[in-house]
């Protein structure tokens, strides 16, 4: 289904390692998928990645992937702006990525017309406001056949179907009920046709606000008591209406629960969506570079900038707000409503990391993959909007929620890494995929949305409904050896004698005690509230130690609690809070930065990652003696990559080519001049302020 719109020959690719302006040449292409740089050097297997997506190259860009573009003309950078493009076409074009990838292209060597319907075409796909319709996955669809992938069934729940909610009730010994009160969507068009309320919330209650203020649950803990959300009243309703329905709902979460119910109103606690976006606009600005000296020139002031943009202030904040829900649910046994305008941004956020830290099942892939589909997609978070696929900025607010959660469980993941059945590589590709205009699940703002998109445009049309793939086929994106490496090597599964209970082959996920047994001997950790997190403070930031969060009293006694047993990889997980701790994802954020690599680090850094790499080592080794002494058939054996050698780029791996040769990290001399003495610069703070 792709179709070229136009093309260019002898277009320069730049590369950005130096200011040498050297480069490859080749074709540049704009189609309804991506824009996309041929070059006219045949690629050797040297270069190649370890591992390729299958549906798109090195040098492709998808058109929903792309965030910025600027024209280049005598040396003066210009923001370019959709339906504001002149017939003129600038020398170099320079176009940044969502996935923080940037390009360069000079122009002056291809034809003036060329150059021009290039420059054009690619603006105007990419930046301007376009409809549904144009999306790729539309003409995708119109001419694949589904892969054998899809037809098998999936140990992914969907949460399309009653029975898929049945599932989870029953899994989670929920005391709630499925309620098909909005089947073909007769009440909400926001709302999934299934979903699961309290006993006491009628038909009616559901229909009176059109799913407005009912507490839809999302998980029960095994004491009793469950998460709910909630999405706020309209404005409109009388203070008197609006109490006393409110309290009625609060009654019907109670009555089911026989436990007190908690409510967390998020937009007190927690920054608006426009914060969120300009927070991360910053935070982004220190990964695209464009050049070797802008990189070095930013490097003298990175922490600074870093602590500005607030983005891990931001996580730390949700983190800290998930741990004190989980405090609720596991040590007071207390119900906890989570309440949002819309209940399907920041609500999302929250509730999917609460269930992760507390129930093991979601730290699986599959498991992790039915808890998107549960709580995003099936909860209503609008992809299309928050992505801005179709940029059109007058209508919703774009902000980058998904990548949050994201952000929020690749912490948890690097601080217990055993914990998880899914890699860091795994997330990485996650959040690359948001951008790729072919799947289903980041592409509609609601469950109804996509339904009707599904249908053919006129009723008298003879073909059948459009089938949208799911993001979790990852067989159309990569083949088997490269999904390998989504897979964790270090993870701890459940015991074995637990394994052999199983009464099926299906493989049921119970879920344990979130706490381990208070009988098992204490095992000192360093933690939380230890005299480190000082020592630490001081050793990686100096006298910049920021802001940090205290948690709650009750906070601190679960956090004590848990860190006085030992640590049970199947049970209760929480994240450590204090600033190093929280840390910058950097396989994602620096993959593409060359002067971030290992061999351009320096010796501390060589020397920290060869320690991290030989701590890995020795757990794999013990996890192999493990296996060996205790052999059965039983026993799956994870999957371990085959490709490649690792590249020298470790923090990089296993996105970009390999390259032999190295560089030598400088600053120009009249630069480093006006910074001052290396000295000098040691002695004062680094943002001079």
């Amino acid at each position: 289904g792709e179709v070229v719109f136009c093309s260019a020959n002898h277009v320069l690719k730049y590369t950005l390692e130096d200011a040498s302006q050297r480069g490859v040449y080749g074709t540049l292409l704009c189609t309804n998928f991506k824009i996309a740089f041929i070059s006219d050097e045949t690629s050797s297997q040297e270069t190649a990645p370890p591992f390729k997506n299958k549906l798109l190259r090195q040098n492709d860009i998808p058109l929903t992937c792309v965030d910025h573009i600027y024209g280049v003309n005598d040396e003066k950078k210009k923001l370019i702006i959709g339906c504001q493009v002149k017939s003129k076409y600038p020398s170099k074009l320079i176009i940044q990525c969502k996935d923080l990838r940037v390009f360069h292209f000079s122009l002056i060597y291809a034809k003036e017309e060329e150059a021009k319907k290039i420059f054009q075409g690619i603006v105007h796909h990419s930046l301007e406001p376009k409809s549904l319709k144009c999306v790729f996955a539309f003409s995708y669809c119109e001419t694949a056949s589904p892969s054998k992938a899809s037809r098998k069934r999936s140990r992914t729940l969907m949460f399309e179907t009653k029975e898929d909610w049945s599932v989870e009730l029953d899994r989670t010994k929920g005391k709630c009920k499925v309620s098909s009160a909005n089947e073909d969507y007769v009440i909400s068009e926001t709302l999934p046709q299934f979903f699961v309320v309290p006993f006491a919330v009628s038909d009616d209650d559901i229909l009176r606000f059109h799913g407005k203020g009912i507490p839809f649950w999302c998980w029960s803990h095994h004491s009793g008591c469950a998460l709910f959300k909630m999405a706020c009243l309209p404005a409109i309703q009388e203070d008197g209406i609006s109490q006393k329905y409110m309290h009625r709902m609060l009654d019907a979460v109670t009555q089911d629960q026989l436990y007190p119910v908690k409510v967390e109103d998020l937009s007190s606690c927690l920054p608006a969506l426009q914060d969120l976006q300009l927070s991360y606009n910053k935070f982004k600005q220190l990964f695209l570079i464009d050049s070797t000296t802008e990189f070095w020139v930013s490097d003298m002031k990175w922490f600074s900038s870093l602590e500005n943009s607030g983005w891990l202030e931001i996580i730390r904040q949700c983190l800290m707000k998930a741990v004190e829900i989980v405090d609720c649910l596991e040590s007071a046994h207390t119900s906890v409503l989570i309440v949002e305008e819309s209940c399907s941004d920041l609500c999302c956020v929250l509730s999917s990391l609460v269930q992760i830290m507390l129930d093991p099942y979601y730290r699986t892939r599959s498991g992790f993959q039915s808890l998107v589909q549960k709580e995003w997609v099936a909860g209503g978070h609008s992809f299309l909007d928050r992505c801005n696929h179709l940029y059109q900025k007058e209508k919703e607010v774009p902000a980058p929620v998904f990548l949050l959660f994201l952000e929020c469980v690749w912490q948890l993941f690097q601080q217990h890494a055993p914990a998880f059945q899914f890699s860091e590589t795994y997330l990485t590709v996650l959040s690359d995929s948001i951008h790729i205009p072919l799947f289903s699940t980041f592409l509609f703002n609601s469950q109804h949305h996509r339904d009707t998109a599904m249908k053919p445009g006129h009723p008298e049309a003879q073909r059948s409904p459009l089938n949208f793939p799911s993001v979790w086929d990852w067989s159309l994106q990569f083949d088997s050896k490269a999904q390998s490496l989504f897979t964790n090597p270090l993870y701890v599964e459940k015991p074995i004698q637990d394994k052999t209970l199983r009464k099926t082959a299906h493989q049921k996920h119970q879920r344990q005690l979130s706490l381990p047994n208070t009988l098992s001997k204490p095992s000192p950790r360093k933690g939380f509230f230890k005299e480190e997190t000082d020592n630490l403070k001081k050793i990686f930031l100096g006298k910049r130690v920021g802001k940090w969060l205290n948690p709650t009293d009750s906070s601190k006694e679960l956090y004590e609690s848990w860190q006085r047993k030992p640590l049970d990889y199947q049970g209760l997980l929480l994240p450590y809070l204090d600033g190093p701790a929280i840390r910058v994802w950097i396989q994602r954020y620096l993959r593409w930065v060359p002067e971030a690599q290992i061999f351009g680090g320096g010796s501390i850094a060589t020397v920290n990652r060869v320690l991290e790499l030989a701590g890995e080592i020795q757990n794999l080794q013990k996890e192999v003696e493990r296996r060996s002494c205790r052999m059965d058939s039983s026993i799956a054996w994870t999957p371990v990559y085959a490709g490649p050698p690792l590249c020298s780029r470790l923090s990089s791996f296993p996105f970009t080519a390999m390259h032999a040769s190295s560089f030598r990290p400088a600053i120009p001399s009249s630069i480093r001049q006006s910074l001052g003495s290396v000295s000098s610069l040691a002695d004062k703070e680094d943002d001079d302020s």
